[in-house]
């Protein structure tokens, strides 16, 4: 068995991967040799001193590194030892004899107008709370997008209601990963894994900035339009896989700016769609067409 080495988006990481699946649909973390009880290969693999974090999922070990070496010096060996490992009959991870009750899911993944996103929708609630995670430092509260981000293809993730919005990076077609990615989530969630824990959120300056503004402090106008938004606009770009939020009206130049989310954000046509949509529809209801639309992040 010989191991394919392939460098992550975060340059502290590599991935090993093996020809064939290694865990039965689940995802392990591992942060030290202590919590490491499971997987007698993470155990071994902590005796190196420059192993900081050890990933098992799929058909992969990813290994974070400490700072004190480079990868392009210890890779090779580190793939020679977990090869000799599994030749001399290592476990990669214990069987858990109490396993979890599957509960039956059902994952499909929908096109969006961003063809750099795909919708997967799940047959049940995930959460109330509509969040994005950049990169896979923001993903303390999401143990399902932390275990995405270690595809290296995927870029963003956002989670909303009862569906995953992956967008990925050009690397590589829809076609060849959708099949991974669905089957991926569908098994995360039927092993019991965690979606979002709304408890451990921890929100940004900027959703900060949205939560503590009292909606009976603002003026008549920005109530309007955040009816508005939230009535018309906010179940069409979310059946497209993305969300708005709004961030601030100016009476003065009458600009309302906004903040897209999931496929919303980075999509090609979103300009087309805040002009020829959005603005428009606040234009009418409004009754004012010096009305003006921004996408902060467009």
């Amino acid at each position: 068995m010989k191991l394919v080495i392939k460098e992550t988006q975060n340059t502290a990481i590599v991935k090993f991967e093996f020809p064939d699946f290694i865990t039965q649909n689940e995802s392990f973390e591992f942060k030290n040799i202590d919590e490491a009880g499971q997987s007698p290969l993470a155990q071994q693999l902590f005796y190196l001193p420059f192993v900081k974090t050890v990933y098992i999922s799929s058909n992969f070990v990813a290994i974070e590194r400490f700072s004190i070496v480079e990868w392009a010096d210890v890779q090779e060996d580190v793939a020679a030892q977990i090869e000799t490992f599994i030749a001399n009959g290592g476990v990669i991870i214990k069987e858990n004899i109490e396993k979890v009750k599957k509960t039956p899911t059902t994952v499909y993944g929908e096109s969006t107008p961003n063809p750099a996103a795909l919708k997967f929708v799940v047959n049940r609630m995930l959460t109330k709370t509509a969040i994005e995670f950049k990169n896979i430092d923001e993903t303390s509260a999401s143990p399902l997008a932390k275990a995405l981000f270690q595809f290296p293809f995927v870029k963003e993730v956002f989670i909303d209601e009862n569906y995953i919005s992956v967008t990925k990076y050009e690397v590589t077609d829809w076609s060849e990963i959708t099949l991974e990615v669905r089957t991926f989530i569908k098994e995360f969630i039927e092993n019991g894994g965690t979606v979002l824990d709304e408890s451990l959120l921890t929100p940004t300056a900027k959703e900060v900035q949205h939560q503590n503004k009292d909606f009976d402090s603002l003026d008549t106008t920005s109530q309007q339009i955040i009816n508005i938004l939230e009535e018309f606009v906010k179940p069409a770009v979310a059946a497209d896989g993305g969300n708005i939020v709004f961030d601030s009206f100016d009476p003065i130049e009458k600009r309302v700016k906004v903040i897209l989310q999931g496929a919303c954000n980075g999509c090609p046509s979103s300009t087309f769609t805040l002009k020829s949509g959005i603005e428009n529809m606040l234009k009418d209801m409004l009754k004012d067409n010096a009305i003006i639309v921004e996408a902060l992040n467009a």
